[in-house]
């Protein structure tokens, strides 16, 4: 075993009996390099990563590449989900030297980690134009030995370039009616009207994009936002892309029509999407909404759970084929034999309802099962008992492997989605699986001075500090979580750690936000990326929770940090939507209000006071924060002052400094909560 074997990342543990002496990112790790005078191999990746898997199995397994290695470098494994901000900086380095990236990553750094050549994948043999791993580290080997000048020249040359990058300058204000508009304009024109989504293939689910749209429908009114989400999240939820067996989505599609994803499921995918689906019922009362968001809400209490209440980060794409091969989507895939085998006379009923071909959909004549039909009509119960007996049988299989490891970010996007599932349709059981995840992430990743740590396994906390995504997610899942509970603490926890996103994260100049504290680690280089990837960036949410916390509790600091933040929305909004989704969503909260609402009733039990409180919790308006209450309780700052309305309970909607005057009739307030 190499130095892997004590770290708490499956990934890494993944490589701890490999040749390679491996080490963990550490300062030991360079100071060895420096002792030596060899150069540093980092390979970052992550565990569910399918060519990640490919190049360790092909390399970092072979022993006479591993001896290579332990003679000639200092060889640091990254997970890039532990380690964002090591990621981030390098990957930036990559990219602006080769014009891409991605994982696994190969980058050659000095003994003071800067960097001097790049790479992803690189094959054990020449292939398709790309050099061998082994020529990629003779290469490097030669130039580290004979040109060790040069080579720290140009180290210093990039590091020096990469400082001098600066993102997109923000505006000094929050994006208004104009931005928002030509945000919206520039979604239509990348808009796929006959496969929904945007742009060609690969093809990604658009979760914050898609929250934008139904927050810009429901402060507009704008019918073509609501229909390129709707009919998104119907192909996405028709296709292969979804697990139409036990719920979830895949990572995203190779293709434009959503039939064969990239099969890893990824808990920030599945979290933010069981999200769109519930507030997607909520705005149209669509039957599929509902059914995709408790699916996806149970996929992630049943597969993802870990035995502490948290949310393990992935499944693997790849699983055993029975062959002892391991294969991308075996788990997942179906021949029309299988079906046979499985369901017997109702194989041909299963076949054309979930497109499963003699010829096949995915390889080798596999089919990835879809809904492909939009019209004739199947016996629901039929249906329900071939679905079931699917599943059994695919439960019999090789499962994919589970990345167990708890990331806080990803578990607070969890919490905001399972607490808000579960109250809109009834499911405490949800709201309780996402109040055991917040326990988690208090007891295990918040320290005494409510710092966080990123990850956790097991209930051990791990080494590494939160970053922003982890602050401003886990205070997001707080502040919804406070919503549906009606317990104060939550707010409370929130407020500790914008604290520390002011304190801590934000340029007090500009208002600005970088992705790592001012006493975190120093690397090369600062991160600070504003714009959203596979979820929302630290920025725009740590942007939307500050806004929501000020909502609840009238602080201006946090609400001047809000709108300071969401400048660079006003920036880039309007020129790549498609990117900021998450600030666009923000920022039409901000435009709305954001809507304050206290339910005030003698207690939980009282008839009125609950449909008041479902009425509440149900409203569109972007962005609306809800507290519950006895009348005058300190539970909640929106409660103060608040008192019953002739005996009766009532509801009070404010916004801008001005409240209504108080309802006490559900459809009043649902007035209240629809109006311009």
């Amino acid at each position: 075993m190499n130095r892997l074997a004590h770290e708490t990342s499956p990934y890494l543990l993944q490589h701890a009996d490999n040749p390679v002496d491996w080490w963990p990112w550490s300062a030991e790790a360079f100071a060895e390099a420096r002792r030596t005078n060899r150069p540093v191999l980092l390979s970052v990746g992550y565990s569910s990563c399918h060519w990640c898997h490919v190049m360790a199995h092909e390399s970092f397994e072979d022993r006479a590449t591993a001896d290579y290695l332990n003679e000639h470098f200092v060889s640091v494994k990254v997970d890039r989900e532990e380690r964002p901000d090591v990621d981030a900086v390098y990957m930036e380095a990559v990219q602006a030297a080769t014009g891409h990236g991605g994982w696994p990553m190969t980058v050659f750094l000095t003994p003071d980690a800067e960097p001097f050549y790049f790479g992803t994948y690189f094959p054990p043999a020449p292939r398709h134009g790309m050099p061998s791993f082994r020529q990629v580290l003779e290469g490097v080997q030669q130039a580290w030995t004979t040109r060790n000048d040069e080579v720290s020249e140009v180290a210093g040359k990039i590091v020096r370039d990469l400082a001098q990058r600066e993102i997109v300058r923000q505006a000094a204000e929050a994006p208004g009616e104009q931005e928002l508009a030509q945000a919206l304009l520039g979604l239509t024109r990348e808009y796929d009207p006959q496969r929904g989504g945007f742009g060609g293939a690969p093809k990604f689910p658009p979760s914050m994009v898609l929250e934008f749209l139904l927050r810009h429908h429901a402060r507009t009114g704008a019918e073509g936002a609501l229909q390129m989400a709707a009919d998104t999240c119907e192909r996405m939820a028709r296709g292969g892309i979804y697990d139409q067996l036990g719920g979830g989505f895949a990572r995203y599609s190779v293709d434009r029509d959503w039939v064969v994803p990239h099969f890893e499921k990824m808990l920030y995918d599945n979290a933010l999407l069981c999200r769109v689906y519930a507030h997607l019922w909520r705005a149209t009362g669509s039957d599929l909404a509902r059914r995709v968001a408790l699916e996806t809400a149970d996929f992630l209490v049943r597969d993802l759970r870990t035995p502490e209440g948290g949310f393990a980060s992935a499944l693997d794409a790849d699983s055993d084929d029975g062959t002892g091969r391991h294969v991308e989507g075996a788990y997942y895939v179906w021949t029309p034999g299988e079906l046979r085998d499985v369901l017997g006379d109702d194989a041909a009923l299963a076949a054309q309802y979930f497109g499963v071909t003699e010829e096949g959909t995915f390889e080798h004549g596999r089919s990835v099962l879809q809904l492909p039909q939009t019209e004739g009509v199947f016996d629901a119960e039929k249906v329900a008992s071939v679905r079931r007996r699917l599943l059994d049988a695919r439960a019999l299989r090789p499962a994919p492997g589970r990345d167990d490891k708890v990331v806080a970010a990803w578990n607070g996007l969890a919490v905001a989605a399972l607490a808000e599932t579960g109250a809109y349709f009834g499911r405490p059981d949800l709201v309780e699986a996402a109040v055991g995840a917040a326990d988690l992430l208090v007891r295990v990743h918040l320290d005494e001075h409510a710092r966080l740590a990123r990850t956790s396994k097991d209930g051990r906390v791990g080494p590494n500090a939160g970053v922003l995504e982890d602050y401003g997610d886990v205070a997001e899942g707080f502040l919804a979580l406070a919503s549906v509970t009606g317990e104060g603490v939550w707010l409370e926890f929130a407020g500790l750690l914008l604290d520390h996103v002011l304190d801590r994260f934000a340029d007090p100049e500009t208002g600005a936000l970088f992705d790592t504290a001012s006493d975190a680690e120093r690397l090369i280089r600062r991160p600070q990326d504003p714009t959203d990837n596979a979820a929302p960036s630290g920025w725009t949410a740590a942007a939307g929770a500050l806004l929501s916390y000020a909502a609840h509790t009238g602080s201006e600091p946090h609400r001047a940090a809000a709108e300071r933040a969401l400048g660079v929305v006003k920036t880039l909004g309007p020129r790549v939507p498609r990117f900021i989704g998450w600030g666009l969503a923000v920022a039409e909260a901000l435009l709305d209000g954001p809507r304050e609402v206290a339910v005030v009733g003698p207690g939980p039990d009282d008839e009125r006071t609950a449909a008041l409180y479902r009425t509440a919790l149900l409203g569109a308006a972007p962005g609306a924060v809800v507290a519950c209450g006895i009348p005058d309780s300190d539970e909640f700052p929106l409660l103060a002052g608040r008192t019953l309305v002739d005996g009766a309970p009532a509801a009070y909607v404010c916004r801008g400094f001005v409240c209504d005057l108080p309802v006490t009739d559900p459809q009043a307030l649902r007035t209240r909560l629809t109006a311009s």
